[in-house]
């Protein structure tokens, strides 16, 4: 009977590296001028659950900034909020955060 062989590890591996999952994306929805600033308003309360005053938020920096930073999480999920978004009529992206 034979032992294990011992396993080599990165010295810079850590172990809440390999456990976190991917979070590090975001969705970023653009600034258009077709859809009206209280339907943007709408979209992300309805969409993502965000009080009135984070929408407002959110949708004034898009109008001012030209973009924002709407929803992080992992790769998939931000598919799924541009996707989403697209359906609403909006132009949104996603990036490496």
């Amino acid at each position: 009977m034979s032992s294990p062989s011992p396993v080599e590890v990165e010295p810079d591996l850590h172990v809440h590296d390999v456990l976190r999952p991917d979070r590090g994306w975001v969705t970023i929805v653009w600034n258009d001028p077709v859809n009206l600033m209280s339907y943007v308003t709408y979209v992300f309360r309805t969409h993502f659950g965000y009080s009135r005053e984070k929408a407002e938020k959110l949708m004034m920096e898009v109008h001012e900034e030209g973009r924002s930073s709407v929803s992080t999480g992992s790769r998939e999920e931000m598919e799924r909020d541009v996707q989403a978004m697209h359906g609403y009529g909006l132009w949104a992206t996603m990036e490496r955060a």
